[in-house]
């Protein structure tokens, strides 16, 4: 009879199935097999009793209480390392002991004795603990008890599946995760002979404008841009040039009249891979790295049906790429390009001086507060308002501040922005100033990447805006046999960008990256479809929580060395928190965890909750009765701007993003559509309005709170710039995060806003207030 597994051995098994590989700290961990020298001396420890024998295998557990030298620190602190290892493991004994007097489960709370016990071993030896403490320490230390809790649920719903699953269920797993070969994925693609142009070269050499040259030749084709101001962009000068196009973003919905409209714009989440194309294009192909998006442009390259493929991006690529191609047999045409207006690094600093800042400065920094700050600091010296640009502004406000510093005839001279301005926004800026070569990465401060910093110092010395452009009549002479431009050189522009940073000590750092090359892009980012999604949590009884099932399968996963699993660490973080919503489908919970919440704020996660619960209960989606929104921020008017004001439109935004998204997927429950579109549009202004100047005094002018004017009909003045036809959507951080699901709006789209069929397109205020019904009864 085999020998029954000692409680330590079982608890560091189920942790070891459970806890993936991906998400480990590798580089402070060893590996632990049943035959290693490490198990011979658990084994020896077992023997000699080091490991008390708990419930589930006849004994009780004792759990010792241990002394710290000095009291606990909050959790923030741990990071800091200001416990030794061996005091945090003796915390997280503290932590489980407390976290079982509230459990009701006795099987669970029996595994957490297990845990403790091995715990309360590794408190016991002088050696080194191992990767299994390890990996409890760094949940802890990283997230808190909130982290250590999920880590321990879900080694024990590890052990619960290693006691439930026969062996040929865990072989019909492992086949169901097997995504070695994607390429196989998009058969009607594969049935093509299609053909490969990577446009390669710096920002701001001309390789996204050979290629959308192509695509206004073209009778059918497509444009994906990793931002929606890209997607935009290309959508307004296709119809400029008399070509209909519609455009598809994860919360808005442009939808041209006519059957002749053969042209979309979408961000690379939204691309159709069902339908055929003539040519389409896909911007920033360097994505397809990216530990979080990269598996949109890996869905694109392999699934889009395009007679011509257009990729854009960096030169970094083209190894990568070219083995995609050959991989699925596709012809590749490499169109190598230089940079169009000369860029050069400066030889001196500023020297910390913000007196030396002069018209068409931007001032790039890495957080919020330090834009406020420098932001403060030039317009008091230079006496001239400072436009703004950083990640977390909507992406409509985004376009308002570039406009103004664009603009020769008023005074915003300076900008001062993050690093969000490395894509997307067409900007005048004759010198970029870096105020630091750092980051804050979520932990700690990270040294910016070569690419990156090469990306951003770009931006200086613009050959031409986006205006310039689309009012240009020279056309590019095209080549009949590819298609592309015959030459790749345009005549360069006369303006110098210049590259400098406002403190001496980063000056080298900043020349040594914009003289070295970039490490190639070795692998593409990957997801699994919603399809083996679906058929391997049917595997797992309801009450097992969604984010342990996505870990599960992220660890059975088999994939290709060319491929990586793209991060689920957002994912995770949204399937915990809408678990205790009930009556929600795993379909329900793959789109909550595809959406554009960002999580990382505390304020976003009851807002979150509100929503699913809306979908739980199929009602409720009202969005003037959703309590968990703070619409009483638009009842305010900033005369002098409020820093906490502001994060708090900016989160409302936010929420506001995120509602529109729902509302395409699940139109039944989230019906006010119509409204979130104008409560939008209300936001960006107080935004805009806030950005003039950044205080504390805020005074409310109406004595109605803002849910009872709009129910009774009160609506702010409204003038041209209130319409809803203007603009309105995401960013690329607010774009979906997930495969499959992109192209599932209901009905068609105009301005936004889904119609019925045969429903006219004039949109008043009236109608706004007053649409209380699905504006469709079918979901999407």
């Amino acid at each position: 009879m085999q020998r029954a597994q000692s409680a330590a051995q079982r608890f560091l098994a189920a942790l070891e199935n459970t806890y993936p590989a991906c998400n480990q700290p590798q580089a402070r961990f060893r590996s632990y097999t049943p035959g290693s020298l490490r198990a011979q001396r658990y084994r020896r420890r077992e023997q000699d009793g080091a490991f008390p024998r708990s419930r589930l295998l006849g004994g009780k557990p004792e759990v010792p209480r241990f002394k710290l030298d000095r009291p606990l620190q909050p959790v923030t602190d741990l990071s800091k390392d200001q416990l030794s290892p061996r005091q945090v493991t003796a915390a997280i004994v503290q932590e489980l002991s407390k976290f079982q007097d509230s459990v009701d489960d006795l099987e669970y709370t029996e595994f957490m004795q297990d845990a403790v016990s091995a715990l309360n071993s590794s408190l016991t030896s002088s050696r080194d603990t191992g990767p299994i403490v390890d990996s409890l320490r760094h949940s802890f230390v990283k997230q808190g008890r909130e982290g250590l809790k999920a880590q321990i649920r879900y080694a024990y719903h590890g052990y619960l599946a290693s006691q439930r699953f026969s062996k040929s269920t865990l072989q019909d797993q492992a086949r169901l995760a097997d995504i070695r070969y994607p390429v196989e994925w998009y058969s009607m693609t594969r049935k093509m002979q299609r053909t490969i142009h990577l446009h390669v070269g710096p920002t701001n050499s001309g390789k996204t404008y050979h290629a959308l040259r192509r695509l206004e030749q073209a009778e059918s084709g497509m444009y994906a841009g990793p931002l929606r101001l890209l997607a935009h962009e290309v959508f307004t000068r296709l119809n400029a040039r008399g070509k209909p196009c519609n455009l598809i973003t994860g919360d808005e919905r442009y939808i041209m009249d006519g059957d002749d409209v053969n042209m979309s714009s979408c961000t690379v989440e939204m691309v159709n891979v069902n339908s055929p194309y003539d040519v389409a294009v896909v911007d920033e192909i360097q994505m397809i790295g990216h530990e979080e998006r990269g598996w949109a442009w890996t869905q694109a390259v392999l699934g889009l049906r395009a007679k011509e493929l257009h990729l854009c991006g960096e030169e970094r690529t083209v190894p990568l790429i070219r083995e995609l191609a050959a991989a699925m047999g596709d012809d590749l045409h490499i169109h190598h390009y230089k940079r169009l207006s000369p860029l050069k690094t400066m030889s001196a600093s500023l020297k910390g001086d913000l007196r030396s800042l002069r018209k068409g400065d931007c001032v790039v920094a890495f957080s919020k507060l330090q834009i406020h700050r420098f932001r403060r600091e030039i317009e008091i010296m230079t006496k001239k308002p400072v436009a703004v640009v950083y990640g977390s502004l909507p992406p409509e406000v985004r376009a308002k501040q570039a406009e103004l510093f664009n603009d020769p005839n008023n005074d915003y001279d300076i900008l001062v922005a993050s690093d969000a301005i490395g894509m997307g926004l067409n900007l005048s800026i004759k010198r970029i100033v870096f105020t630091t070569t750092n980051k804050f990465n979520g932990r700690f401060q990270v040294p910016i990447g070569i690419a990156q910093m090469k990306q951003i110092a770009g931006r200086a010395g613009r050959y031409r805006t986006a205006a310039q452009a689309a009012s240009s009549d020279a056309d590019t002479p095209l080549d009949d046999s590819t298609g592309v431009g015959a030459s790749s050189v345009i005549s360069p522009a006369k303006s110098l960008g210049l590259v400098t940073t406002l403190d001496r000590g980063d000056l080298p750092v900043v020349q040594s990256a914009m003289e070295s090359a970039a490490d190639p892009i070795m692998s593409a980012g990957l997801f699994p479809p919603v399809e083996v999604l679906v058929r391997f949590a049917a595997y797992f009884p309801p009450s097992t929580p969604f984010s342990y099932i996505l870990l599960r399968l992220f660890k059975t996963s088999i994939i290709h060395p060319r491929f990586h699993l793209c991060s689920l660490n957002e994912r995770l973080k949204i399937a915990d928190i809408i678990e205790p919503v009930k009556n929600l489908t795993i379909s329900d919970r793959i789109i909550f965890c595809a959406s554009p919440a960002n999580v990382k704020d505390e304020a976003l996660q009851p807002v979150l909750r509100a929503f699913a619960e809306c979908v739980g209960n199929k009602s409720g989606g009202n969005i003037l009765n959703i309590r968990a929104l703070d619409l009483e921020l638009l009842n305010m008017q900033v005369t002098v701007g409020s820093k906490e004001t502001l994060h708090k439109l900016e989160y409302l935004h936010k929420s506001l993003v995120l509602y529109l998204w729902l509302s395409y997927r699940f139109a039944g429950v989230f019906h006010t559509q119509a409204m979130a579109f104008y409560l939008k549009t209300l936001v960006e202004e107080k935004i805009q309005q806030a950005l003039s100047t950044v205080r504390t005094n805020i005074r409310t002018t109406s004595h109605l709170p803002i849910r009872k004017q709009m129910t009774k009909g009160f609506v702010p003045e409204v003038t041209d710039d209130d319409s809803l036809d203007d603009e309105g959507s995401s960013d690329s951080s607010l774009e979906p995060r997930q495969q499959g699901l992109g192209d599932s709006a209901s009905g068609p789209v105009e301005h936004g806003i889904r119609r019925q069929p045969g429903e006219g397109t004039d949109i008043t205020i009236s109608h706004l207030l007053s649409n209380q019904q699905p504006l469709s009864s079918s979901a999407p």
